[in-house]
């Protein structure tokens, strides 16, 4: 029996490692200029983010099925150790093979701690007091997502990037200790079908796609085809496999509700946008604005701020104007903003961009919340808790893959731009992208340099464009249901 000293321990250990994940989502693209050219790895950089990504999203539902049948202590605890042994192996890592690598570690880790914190909560306290409880524990999540960027910065700024995973060993063994000795659970057991055929095709698939799009860039060859036959069946198994599980990974008949449809492929693909925005922005800072990474941090943070104010507004815009107005007003904003970034000239005002990011944030929190909202009107109580999960999965597919094309496409014009000087070297673009080695660079090369990077960012943001129009279409291939709740 859970006694209520122990209860309050267990929720700061909950609170701990809700941090602990949270943070790691954005502390590490304010570091990413740095562990770029200290490890020589911009043309894989985007595999540290999508890679923790991918893991996170298969793992999720999996290790939820998991806490239900074997109890939520011992699985919680094993997410735990296995995210903070991946971050403690981050921060050793060598190069950057060795870094993506011990982010798939980290990954699995984060997959189980999420969803596992918030069914704790839910077991610990009544129904009166476990909105206030989530409340607080989203929170905490909004805290780690305003502080990290800044957070990041002053690390790599005045420790080193590796910090931004160590940070993590101390907050995670307090918490795996604290679960340890005061989360009292009555073992009980509960039959769970878990989709292992369905997530191994979701894995392959998904795989098998972020290096086809990393590797198309050297041209089509025998791997490319390979792979492309590899897509195609895992995608056919998928689907497949889908249909004849009992428990699936992602619930087909819930697709055959339009508007359900419509408004999660949304939710895919602006989860998209926001992680371009996130990942991309502190390389901005740092490469063209010749900004500290604790400056770079500033630029993403009114995003987050202004994320929680348009997730508090959200009630009542979607009150006032319903789903679809809601979408097409934020779309429209995005699109502003997007166009913005497109456009600013080379030496912009770090302050534009602090704007933008406010603009950016609020879309983002209103959008994403909405989605959520509205995602379980739309299914019956019984699916509230389905349509939740694959709500969270669809955020997840969409910041993995959209991360693997913002790669390819800004691989692909630094690349061809650098061709076109032939004094450049893709040792000097690893290095423009951090302050710190950009001192170093020969500084008539400098504007060359910069002018290289401002094409492939740029062009990350033209793929964004064309994302937040396509949703702007979607939005309108649906009819808006009357809920009577």
């Amino acid at each position: 029996m859970q006694n209520k000293s122990n209860t309050k321990i267990v929720t700061i250990a909950i609170f701990l490692t809700t941090f602990m994940t949270a943070i790691e989502g954005t502390i590490v693209s304010t570091a990413m200029p740095t562990i770029v050219s200290d490890l020589n790895g911009l043309g894989i950089m985007n595999w540290v983010v999508s890679i923790f990504l991918l893991m996170t999203a298969v793992s999720t539902p999996i290790y939820g099925k998991l806490a239900d049948s074997l109890g939520r202590k011992p699985v919680f605890l094993f997410g735990i150790a296995v995210f903070v042994i991946g971050s403690a192996l981050c921060g050793i890592a060598q190069n950057m093979v060795e870094l993506i690598l011990f982010r798939v570690i980290q990954g699995l880790g984060s997959g189980a701690v999420q969803p596992v914190a918030v069914t704790i909560i839910a077991d610990l306290y009544t129904l009166e007091k476990r909105a206030k409880m989530l409340g607080l524990n989203s929170g905490f999540w909004g805290v780690a997502s305003v502080i990290a960027p800044l957070l990041g910065g002053f690390i790599v700024q005045h420790l080193s990037w590796h910090w931004i995973f160590y940070i993590n060993v101390p907050l995670g063994i307090l918490a795996f200790l604290l679960v340890i000795f005061f989360l009292k659970e009555t073992k009980t057991s509960k039959d769970s079908t878990l989709d292992l055929k369905g997530t191994t095709c979701l894995v392959i698939f998904l795989l098998a796609l972020m290096v086809f799009l990393q590797e198309i860039e050297n041209g089509f060859n025998l791997i490319l085809l390979g792979l492309l036959v590899i897509i195609v069946a895992s995608a056919i198994l998928f689907f497949r496999m889908e249909k004849k599980a009992k428990d699936p990974i992602m619930p087909l008949d819930m697709l055959t509700n339009k508007e359900f449809t419509m408004i999660n492929l949304i939710t895919l693909l602006i989860s998209g946008v926001v992680i371009g925005f996130e990942f991309y922005i502190p390389t901005w800072m740092q490469g063209i604005n010749g900004t500290s990474a604790s400056v770079a941090g500033f630029a993403v943070t009114p995003s987050s701020l202004m994320w929680i104010v348009g997730s508090f507004l959200i009630g009542g815009m979607l009150g006032r104007w319903g789903i679809k107005k809601t979408y097409d007003y934020m779309l429209i904003v995005l699109v502003g903003a997007d166009l913005a970034l497109i456009f600013v000239p080379i030496y912009t005002s770090f302050w534009v961009f602090c704007l933008i990011a406010a603009f950016n944030g609020t879309a983002f929190g209103a959008i994403t919340t909405a989605s959520q909202v509205r995602s379980q009107v739309l299914v019956g109580r019984d699916k509230i808790g389905v349509a939740t999960s694959f709500n969270t999965l669809m955020k997840y597919l969409g910041q993995t893959m959209m991360v693997s094309i913002y790669g390819i496409t800004f691989n692909m014009v630094v690349a061809k731009q650098v061709t076109h000087h032939p004094q450049l070297t893709q040792r000097m673009m690893n290095d423009i992208v951090s302050a710190d080695k950009a001192k170093h660079l020969a500084p008539n090369l400098i504007p060359a340099l910069r002018e290289v990077l401002l094409s492939g960012l740029k062009s990350v943001y033209v793929v964004s464009l064309i994302v937040i129009i396509l949703s702007l279409v979607l939005n309108q291939l649906y009819k808006q249901k009357k809920i009577v709740e």
